[in-house]
């Protein structure tokens, strides 16, 4: 697959592509009832490479939905690694790794699926939603999110809290940038890729779960 991508001049493979460290580089925002997102910008060096890779080892694929009364295309491309699948790409196996080892104290448990979403230009997105097919209905959980490719922020707001501005949070993340959302926050708040008519380059983001989270 082809796509316009324009390299961060930021993302220095030089060194080889790799993982940075977690630990104290990684700072928490502490939302409300119980929710926190962490972010560590730049864990992944040289990953524009991995992010040609899956544009071109990934079977992307297109998705429909009801949407009221008629059929619409979902507005990214998708595909999706259970718990018994080899991931595309070794470095997402060392990531998926990493994060487990260092939640393990909060979370209790490995990551252990992967969903892949394509953002192939500023009219893809995601709307406001939760995590919530599954145990994260009732259960505090992390959802651990590596972006590739150019940035768009990810918003957060509180869930029912549509009105509330001025208790939205926005992160702009891309180019090897990770995100992890803890805590209620899949159950207490929602997140969102919003469309853009500004030129924005093609994305990946690739989200580390637990069994029975979707």
């Amino acid at each position: 697959m082809s796509v316009p991508f324009q390299e961060s001049l930021l993302d220095d493979d030089a060194g080889g592509e790799g993982l940075g460290e977690l630990g104290p580089s990684v700072a928490r925002t502490r939302l409300s009832r119980g929710a926190w997102v962490d972010v560590r910008p730049g864990w992944l060096r040289g990953s524009d490479g991995l992010f040609r890779r899956l544009v071109d080892d990934v079977p992307w694929r297109a998705e429909r939905r009801q949407m009221y009364e008629r059929v619409v295309d979902v507005p990214r491309l998708v595909c999706f690694y259970a718990e018994d699948q080899v991931l595309p790409d070794p470095l997402l196996e060392q990531a998926r790794v990493a994060l487990s080892a260092h939640y393990a104290d909060e979370l209790g448990e490995e990551f252990r699926t992967a969903g892949l979403c394509f953002y192939r230009d500023g009219r893809d997105s995601v709307a406001w939603h939760g995590d919530t097919i599954g145990r994260s209905q009732y259960e505090d959980t992390m959802v651990a999110i590596l972006s590739l490719g150019a940035a768009r922020p990810l918003v957060l707001r509180p869930r029912g809290g549509a009105g509330n501005e001025s208790v939205r949070h926005r992160f702009p993340v891309g180019h090897g940038d990770l995100v992890v959302m803890g805590g209620s926050c899949q159950r207490t708040w929602e997140h969102a890729i919003p469309k853009t008519a500004k030129p924005v380059g093609p994305r990946i983001s690739i989200q580390f779960r637990t069994i029975g989270v979707r």
